[in-house]
């Protein structure tokens, strides 16, 4: 299985359980790692046989800034399914950054990874 990775994905969302979370939102950073054959699409030069990864971003975005949920597995989640909903794509991992998170003490990042394939 071949690899497209998009990195870095930067987008403003409203998750998080804390009232707080919801009412200001806060940036959320995505890495997806998209499982896909790519030979088809080498072999005929050809974008329809492969994954159009920058429709992928904007999807991806679209999750991050779109319906807020309290967690970020159910983050994860929701972007893992948008992923894998391109026929191309028969594995996602996905990534996903949270360093603003409410915590107490000192921290670099927060972060959940998931990996999904098609059943």
């Amino acid at each position: 299985m071949d690899r497209i990775a998009l990195r870095g994905l930067r987008a403003k969302g409203f998750h998080g359980v804390l009232p707080r979370e919801r009412a200001e939102g806060q940036p959320f950073v995505v890495d997806v790692d998209l499982g896909v054959d790519t030979r088809a699409a080498a072999a005929h030069d050809d974008l329809a046989r492969t994954v159009d990864y920058g429709l992928v971003a904007e999807q991806v975005t679209a999750v991050v800034t779109g319906e807020p949920c309290d967690l970020l597995e159910t983050l994860a989640q929701r972007i893992a399914d948008q992923c894998l909903s391109h026929e191309a794509v028969h594995e996602a991992i996905v990534t996903v950054h949270k360093p603003q998170a409410p915590i107490s003490v000192p921290f670099a990042d927060v972060t959940i990874t998931i990996k999904r394939s098609r059943a």
